[in-house]
């Protein structure tokens, strides 16, 4: 894409208000797919934000900045959607503010339906620990889908480099549970490029990150890992769970 595209993409911030349908959009993931497969992280995102206008935004877990930061570039004030389950650790919460601090984007909390203390009454306390399916259900699938209901299309940090259930991940994807063109920028990503990109340009990072928490969820599901372990391995220990259900 050109620098023209790329003033197109801010300047169509805004339009297709009304939304398409789901053949539309099945389309559009159809065509665009394979086109934007090799393309540059920056150039993916121009396309989204030209197609969707203010129906497009991008998700953060607030493990790191990258994807908002990157955003934020090409369409300053772009929606960063931030789910607070109430099982954060303090340091994500405090990148989430750092990041709306210090970026050009609109972030956007929010939270599930239950607090806490409610879900712990309805369904008996700990429920990460005895149904963590249905915790995770309840705490981050269902309020995700329920915040992207004005969207048509959404951005995930999502890389294919993270966990063998991520290698075929697309970088323009249909997402038939949630009916969303899921866009991926940084799917082609390696780690080296990740770390690069955060030299290269002072990217926030969550601090637990180099406290040995490289990939980060709740307090009660996540613990630190050893070198040389699978980076995904402290998510859901000791369980045959690996993946919240976002993705899956």
């Amino acid at each position: 894409m050109t620098a023209a595209t790329t003033i197109t993409a801010r300047n169509n911030r805004g339009t297709h208000t009304d939304g398409r349908s789901p053949e539309e959009l099945r389309e559009l993931v159809s065509h665009w797919g394979a086109e934007l497969e090799l393309a540059p992280a920056e150039d993916i995102v121009e396309w989204a934000v030209a197609t969707f206008g203010e129906r497009f935004c991008i998700t953060s877990s607030m493990g790191d900045a990258v994807l908002a930061d990157l955003a934020s570039k090409v369409a300053p004030g772009i929606d960063v959607v931030f789910l607070d389950t109430g099982y954060h650790f303090a340091e994500t919460i405090g990148t989430r503010d750092a990041v709306e601090a210090t970026l050009p984007v609109n972030l956007l909390t929010i939270t599930p339906v239950q607090s806490v203390p409610q879900q712990d009454a309805a369904y008996g306390k700990d429920l990460y620990r005895t149904d963590p399916d249905l915790c995770c259900q309840l705490r981050k699938v269902q309020p995700l889908a329920d915040s992207l209901a004005s969207y048509d299309a959404w951005a995930t940090g999502l890389r294919r480099a993270e966990t063998h259930n991520r290698v075929i991940a697309p970088v323009i994807g249909w997402d038939a549970k949630k009916g969303k063109v899921k866009v991926s920028p940084l799917a082609r990503w390696s780690d080296e490029q990740v770390e690069r990109y955060i030299a290269d340009h002072g990217v926030l990072v969550n601090p637990l990150v180099y406290d040995g928490y490289p990939s980060i969820g709740c307090w009660p599901c996540t613990r630190r890992v050893a070198p040389g372990e699978d980076p995904r391995s402290g998510r859901w220990a000791g369980t045959s769970k690996t993946e919240c259900g976002i993705h899956s």
